[in-house]
C-alpha cells in the first residue's frame, strides 16, 4: 500500500512559517490549514483498500476547527466508544506506540477503570460468571462512578493532572481508588462504553465509534478471553451473549451521534500511518527568523 505519508515524504514541502497561535488570525490559520489536511486524509481514505472511516458527521470539521479558534487553552477530549471487542484497547495501544515514538503530548485513559466496586457482590454469588447468571446488568450506567469520570475528565481538560481508579480485570470486581496517575496532555483520549453515557458525553471534543462486524468481534472476543482472562470457551460465548445483549441497550445507540465512525477492522500499519501523517502536517512549521 503506497501510504499517505510516504506521498507527503516525497512531494519534499518547505515547511510553513508559523503564525502566532495567541492571535485569533493565527488560530484562524491553523484551524483552515487542518481542515484542509485533514480532508486530504477522508479522501485519500475513501480510496484505499480498506477505509478507516467509515462516516464522519457533516460539519464536524467545522465544528472542531471552530472549537480550536475560540478555546485555544482548553484541552482536546476524545472519546471512543464501541461494542466489547471492537478493537477500542488496539487502536488506543497503536495510538500510544505511535505517539510515544515522535513525544507526541497524548495521554490515554480507559473508562473501564470507573467500574464500581462490585467485590462484595462477587463473593456473595461465588464468581463473576455466576453473578451474571444471576440477572445482575454489570454494564449498566448505574454501575459506573460517572460523577467521578466526569470531575476528572473536567480537571485534565482544565489543565489539572488527576490520579483515577483502577479496576482490576481480574474477576475479583475489585477497584483501587486513585491508583493510576494521569496527566493533563494537549490531547486526552478516552476509552469505554462508559464515555458516551449521561453528562460525560458532553465533555467530549470529537467522540468517535468503533464498528465491527459480529464474525470479527466474536473472532476476538473469544481469543481475547481464552488468551488473557483465564476463560473456558464456554463461558466466553455466555458472556459473548450476555454483552452483546448489553450493546443493544447501551451502546449501539450511540453510534449515530458519534461524529465518527471507524472501521475497526481496518489494517493497524495503515492507522499507524494516518497518525505519523497526522503528527507531520501538525509540526509543519518553522518558527519565525529573529
Amino acid at each position: 500500500m503506497n501510504f499517505l505519508l510516504e506521498k507527503e515524504e516525497n512531494r519534499n514541502i518547505e515547511k510553513i512559517l508559523k503564525p502566532d497561535f495567541s492571535t485569533k488570525s493565527g488560530r484562524e490559520f491553523l484551524a483552515f490549514y487542518l481542515y484542509s489536511k485533514f480532508n486530504k486524509i477522508l479522501n485519500y481514505d475513501r480510496r484505499s483498500e480498506t477505509p478507516i472511516f467509515q462516516r464522519v458527521k457533516d460539519n464536524f470539521l467545522v465544528h472542531f476547527t471552530r472549537r480550536l479558534i475560540d478555546m485555544p487553552n482548553k484541552r482536546i477530549l476524545i472519546g471512543i466508544t464501541g461494542e466489547s471487542a471492537s478493537g477500542k484497547s488496539t487502536i488506543c495501544n497503536t495510538i500510544k506506540q505511535v505517539t510515544d515514538m515522535y513525544d507526541m503530548p497524548i495521554e490515554i485513559l480507559s473508562a473501564d477503570n470507573y467500574f464500581k466496586d462490585i467485590s462484595a457482590l462477587i463473593k456473595k454469588h461465588g464468581s463473576f460468571d455466576k453473578l451474571l447468571e444471576s440477572g445482575y446488568d454489570v454494564d449498566s450506567p448505574d454501575n459506573f462512578q460517572l460523577d467521578l469520570l466526569y470531575r476528572d475528565l473536567k480537571k485534565l481538560s482544565e489543565g489539572e493532572d488527576v490520579r483515577i481508579p483502577k479496576y482490576l480485570v481480574n474477576g475479583t470486581g475489585i477497584v483501587v481508588p486513585e491508583a493510576i496517575e494521569k496527566k493533563s496532555k494537549k490531547i486526552i483520549v478516552v476509552e469505554g462504553m462508559a464515555t458516551m453515557h449521561g453528562d460525560v458525553a458532553d465533555l467530549f471534543d470529537v467522540k468517535l465509534y468503533v464498528d465491527i462486524s459480529p464474525e470479527i468481534q466474536e473472532k476476538w472476543f473469544l481469543y481475547r478471553a481464552q488468551t488473557s482472562r483465564n476463560q473456558n470457551e464456554e463461558n466466553a460465548r455466555k458472556q459473548l451473549q450476555y454483552v452483546r445483549e448489553v450493546s443493544k441497550k447501551y451502546i449501539l445507540p450511540k453510534k449515530e451521534s458519534a461524529d465518527i465512525i471507524i472501521n475497526g477492522a481496518s489494517s493497524l500499519e495503515y492507522f499507524s500511518e494516518i497518525i505519523k501523517y497526522v503528527y507531520r502536517m501538525t509540526n509543519n512549521f518553522s518558527e519565525p527568523k529573529q
